[in-house]
């Protein structure tokens, strides 16, 4: 256990900051790398691209009217930073891989199978309302705009401005189509629950129509078409987050034996109940930590100005208590019989048992059978149980 241990520690192992430093210089490296040579391949293009995403305006134009350019370097920089942009958001997924590359090491494991399907969501969907906002949105907007013009009014419009225009577009409906990331990701880190955002959707959709009104040219379809989408998005993630984001973790059957749902009541949770993990304050999981039967021996470490508080070990100190049980059932194994498979207590199978739901994140399986070890285990036992639920109680 030791050198399985020193190994996890020298893994993670916190590297200087100058190391930081040095990694995400070459992540931004590598993605700045791979925008250039999407750019290097649109630039030939970039007439053709402009052309393109021209097409809705161009189309609904009058009759003997067509785009304009009033600066000097308008036609080249203008398809020039049209390529630039395009190689950006195409490059978006490789972007996104180099920063979650940066931040893994420091996720848990169970958040590092969470981020990856969030990155690809979030991907596809910015997509959907860039694509949603070229096929749809952009003909009903230029129609309606290029319908109103008063008579004796040319309409020609710059080739600098309307690029502004549509990449404002493009980045308001890429950003609209994230609400449902953005509701999952607030209910999954317990800022609220799906129940709180159902009870405020009057506010969301009023405040989705104000949204399309700042982010949308001055029109009551383009407002519509961009308000209707992020509030059906929002109902979309309401109905994710209540599937995936709350599940009422059990921590396994139930039907404990009434001395130990007395433990894990004394614990403020029960190891059948969904609150049996619920995290706590520092302080609080310090004072609501038993001291058994008043004997400061039971404790790993007390406080000298209060004998009676109880001062959870670290992880090293933890560490050492169990690699000194696993020595102390060796020497008692020693002088029986080696024919005879020496039968392993039953207690220590669960503090195993305890450590790996820890490394696989199953804290409500852990704490389950930590109540059980404050029940049927002995004093040292005891001790080691009532300091790993201490540090559960911490993170």
């Amino acid at each position: 256990m030791t050198t399985h241990n020193d190994s996890a520690d020298a893994s993670l192992k916190e590297q200087p900051f100058v190391s930081h430093l040095l990694e995400l210089r070459d992540r931004l490296l590598r993605a700045v790398i791979v925008v250039g040579l999407f750019f290097l391949c649109l630039f030939p293009f970039a007439n053709d691209i402009y052309i393109w995403v021209a097409t809705p305006l161009m189309v609904n134009l009058p009759a003997g009217t067509s785009m304009i350019a009033t600066e000097v370097a308008s036609p080249f920089l203008t398809p020039f930073k049209l390529s630039l942009v395009s190689a950006v958001f195409i490059a978006i997924p490789y972007v996104l891989y180099q920063l979650w590359a940066f931040i893994a090491p420091g996720l848990y494991q169970h958040e590092k199978r969470l981020v990856v399907p969030l990155v690809a969501s979030s991907t596809v969907l910015f997509y959907t309302g860039m694509l949603f906002a070229y096929y749809l949105v952009f003909p009903l907007v230029f129609k309606f705009l290029t319908g109103t013009v008063p008579d004796g009014v040319a309409v020609a419009t710059d080739i600098a401005r309307y690029l502004d225009f549509i990449l404002t577009l493009f980045f308001a409906f890429g950003l609209a189509f994230e609400v449902p990331i953005a509701t999952f990701i607030l209910v999954w880190m317990g800022m609220t629950t799906p129940e709180k955002l159902a009870e405020k959707r009057p506010y969301i959709i009023v405040g989705a129509f104000l949204l399309g009104m700042l982010l949308t040219p001055p029109d009551v379809i383009s407002q519509t078409l961009l308000a209707l989408p992020m509030w059906l998005l929002f109902e979309a993630g309401l109905i994710f987050a209540r599937f995936f984001a709350k599940r009422p973790d059990t921590g396994g059957e139930a039907g404990y034996p009434p001395a130990v749902d007395a433990v894990a009541s004394s614990y403020g949770g029960n190891p059948g109940s969904p609150g049996a993990d619920t995290s706590q304050s520092g302080a609080a999981a310090t004072s609501t930590v038993p001291v058994f039967d008043g004997d400061p021996s039971l404790d790993a470490r007390t406080d000298p100005a209060d004998p009676d508080r109880f001062v959870p070990l670290t992880e090293e100190e933890l560490e050492a208590e169990l690699d000194l049980i696993e020595a102390e059932e060796l020497e008692n194994t020693d002088d029986w019989d080696e024919s005879e498979e020496p039968e392993e207590d039953p207690v220590e199978q669960k503090l195993r048992a305890i450590h790996s739901y820890r490394q696989e994140e199953k804290n409500a399986d852990a704490r389950r059978l930590l109540y059980e070890v404050l029940v049927e285990g002995d004093e040292q036992q005891v001790r080691v149980a009532r300091n790993i639920l201490a540090q559960l109680d911490d993170t």
